[in-house]
């Protein structure tokens, strides 16, 4: 549940903490008051869109903060998911969640100390809470709204063959569009194909290799300086190991080094620092000798040959021809071959190709047909025990004699939806299946079912719209539910059924209702007042709790704008008495 509430600059909120408790929370208040905000907060919390222009100027920012205790499922569920992200609840199991929105628009969030990005209040909110508003009203008016709420009641299984439908749906359609492309741009295709397999016969001639550019390049070097570099290799050799003529008494380091060496050797019994001297002299005269051999194999093995050269500068001609047409290096030609072999099969509007794909998207509409005949038997299945639950919701909201028929329909074709034989219907198939959802409420014995945005009054939407959240919590669902003025365009008695029905819900969730009825106030566990100061040079507001005396003058004014009216009075703890005793019954 969520136990507290703050909110820091938010409209006309300057800084205020809302205590929440188990059970029925009722926030109420005069128009213009800030109940609003309330509202506003909690969906910043659970990460909603930040609007910067709610943020007061003093002192520029607006900060909403929440704790939260979890048990259950739930709680494991969001605990492990904070766990991934790095953060942690309290010892005590308290979670704390904190979002930050300044007047520029930037924003961000913390949980559990950590910040997080905002999409991770919107994981946790997912599971936590579900705020409904009068917002609410008019999207359930929607037929795809409709359908969605006949999917969410159809349960987890449900849900699995709808992904499935979606997954197959959507290979379907990708399978059908490739080959709808294919043969109706079979001609640029092939014009295409044909620029593509002119290159790759030309790259496929050459047949360049990876890093061959960088190795012709050297060896073009070695071959236009072999003179140079062989003078050079024969003047080293004979300064390191001398000539091959006998005669010829030129020292060379190898020698000196030998000299050096022995003489070195010959005082070792006098001194052994010469002795040391003289090992590493040695080794100077083997590194020596590993060289000059090496400059051997280097002369030998330099080629000068005039036809290699010729043969390297026409290669290197070859592979420059193909980079100024298709890369900057070889590399990138090569993998622009490799590009061209691909794009090349996706072009492919050979018959063979086509009567696979032909093939294939007739096996994909024939599952797809399947798969929406079940997912249609599904809801019509769900479809009567939804109507028979949300009727009999409707009987304890005073709509005794209220029915709501839930129609699943065949979606006409022609909607600008590919069209298949669903049931031996023709009918329009989209991701979702081949249904239109209807709900139809009759609202007394021998009126017509007329669909609910014809048929139903302000109030009748409210309380059924109240029916379906009340089905649905009983179902599962989030722990917490917010009724933003859901009350809205009802009265009298049946103000008191769904102040009465919504008690009943806070028996196994934690609900947050704003309203303006006293009659749904009168049923709260704890109720918040958000008042208006107008005393100084800026408008703020505040929530208070509000029990005894104080509760009954706020009711007074709730019912008749006259808090300190005896009869008001009177008439407000009559109300509460009627309520608590409901409570405890």
């Amino acid at each position: 549940m969520l136990e507290e509430l703050r909110i820091t600059g938010l409209g006309v909120i300057e800084d205020t903490t809302l205590p929440l408790t188990r059970g029925m929370n009722v926030i109420t208040g005069e128009t213009g008051a800030g109940k609003t905000m309330v509202v506003t907060g909690l969906g910043l919390l659970f990460g909603g869109r930040a609007d910067a222009g709610r943020v007061r100027a003093d002192p520029g920012r607006a900060i909403v903060e929440g704790r939260l205790r979890l048990v259950g499922a739930t709680g494991a569920a969001v605990h492990g998911r904070i766990a991934d992200a790095g953060a942690e609840p309290d010892d005590d199991g308290v979670l704390l969640l904190s979002r930050t929105v300044t007047a520029e628009g930037r924003s961000r969030a913390h949980v559990g100390g950590r910040s997080m990005p905002v999409s991770v209040l919107g994981e946790i909110g997912d599971q936590v809470v579900a705020v409904h508003g009068q917002s609410d009203q008019l999207r359930l008016l929607r037929p795809a709204e409709q359908r969605a709420a006949l999917d969410r009641f159809a349960g987890a299984e449900h849900e699995k063959l709808l992904d499935t439908m979606r997954e197959v749906h959507g290979r379907w359609r990708q399978v059908s569009d490739d080959l709808a492309d294919r043969r109706r741009n079979a001609r640029e295709r092939n014009q295409e194909a044909d620029l593509l397999r002119l290159g790759l016969d030309e790259i496929t001639r050459v047949d360049p290799q990876p890093g061959e550019e960088a190795e012709l390049k050297a060896e073009a070097q070695r071959l236009e300086h072999a003179e140079g570099l062989r003078a050079a290799a024969q003047v080293a050799v004979l300064a390191l190991a001398g000539g091959s003529d006998a005669a010829d008494d030129t020292p060379d380091a190898t020698g000196l080094l030998g000299a050096a060496r022995r003489a070195l050797e010959a005082q070792a019994g006098v001194d052994r620092l010469l002795g040391d001297l003289a090992g590493r002299v040695t080794e100077a005269a083997t590194l020596v000798g590993d060289v000059a051999a090496e400059l051997s194999g280097y002369l030998a093995a330099l080629d000068a040959d005039p036809q290699r050269l010729q043969a390297v500068y026409e290669r290197r001609m070859a592979l420059r021809g193909l980079t100024r047409k298709y890369a900057d290096d070889v590399d990138g030609v090569i993998a622009w071959a490799q590009r061209a072999r691909e794009r090349l099969a996706d072009l492919d509007t050979s018959d063979e190709l086509l009567d696979e794909l032909d093939r294939e998207r007739a096996r994909l509409a024939d599952e797809v047909a399947e798969l929406a005949s079940r997912v249609s038997a599904a809801r019509r299945s769900a479809a009567v025990r939804f109507a028979e639950q949300v009727s009999v919701e409707l009987a304890g909201l005073a709509m005794p004699h209220a029915r709501v028929e839930v129609v699943v329909l065949a979606r006409p074709p022609g909607r600008g939806e590919p069209t298949l034989t669903v049931d031996g219907v023709e009918a329009g198939v989209g991701p979702d299946g081949a249904d239109e959802v209807e709900l139809r409420l009759l609202a007394h014995p021998g009126a017509p079912a007329l669909p609910l945005q014809r048929g139903a009054s302000g109030g009748e939407l409210s309380r059924v719209m109240l029916a379906i959240e009340v089905v649905f919590a009983g179902a599962g669902g989030p722990p917490t539910l917010v009724f933003d003025e859901v009350d809205a365009g009802v009265g009298g008695q049946a103000a008191v059924e769904i102040g009465r029905r919504l008690a009943r819900l806070a028996r196994s969730h934690q609900v947050l209702v704003v309203t303006h009825l006293p009659q749904v106030a009168a049923f709260a566990d704890r109720h918040l007042v958000v008042a208006k100061d107008t005393g100084g040079a800026v408008t703020t507001s505040g929530v208070q709790v509000v029990e005894d005396t104080d509760r009954a003058r706020e009711l007074a004014r709730m019912l008749a704008g006259l808090p300190d009216s005896d009869l008001g009075i009177a008439h407000a703890e009559e109300l509460l008495a009627v309520a608590a005793r409901e409570r405890r019954g």
